[in-house]
């Protein structure tokens, strides 16, 4: 059943608003998700609405530069990232661990070899 989550970065400068169905995250093993400890979760970005911190954010982007890491420049927290899905979509993937009130002993874990692709 699809929920209105409340995200955040650490210091609180950067809120979001998501919609989603979160029975699942995925964790991935490539050489930023795997350093950061991030569980994701993602959406269209119609389901996304950035509340307060746009000018609080940075933009970091490595490896094939499709993916913008957005940052909060006053605590470094990733609570989320910008790019496109594999149907072609603009799509928002959502730091899971940012997210209000999860449980995350209740989340499958999906495992990506992110290392690898």
């Amino acid at each position: 059943m699809e929920k209105t989550w409340v995200g955040s970065c650490h210091c609180g400068k950067v809120r979001y608003e998501v919609a989603l169905d979160l029975k699942s995250a995925v964790s991935c093993n490539c050489s930023m998700c795997r350093r950061a400890g991030t569980l994701l979760a993602f959406v269209p970005t119609e389901k996304f609405v950035l509340r307060a911190g746009e000018d609080a954010l940075a933009d970091y982007q490595f490896n094939k530069h499709v993916i913008h890491h957005r940052f909060c420049r006053t605590c470094g927290i990733k609570p989320f990232a910008e790019g496109v899905g594999p149907d072609g979509k603009p799509m928002v993937a959502i730091n899971v661990r940012c997210l209000e009130g999860v449980d995350l002993e209740k989340l499958d874990v999906v495992h990506y070899d992110g290392a690898s692709a």
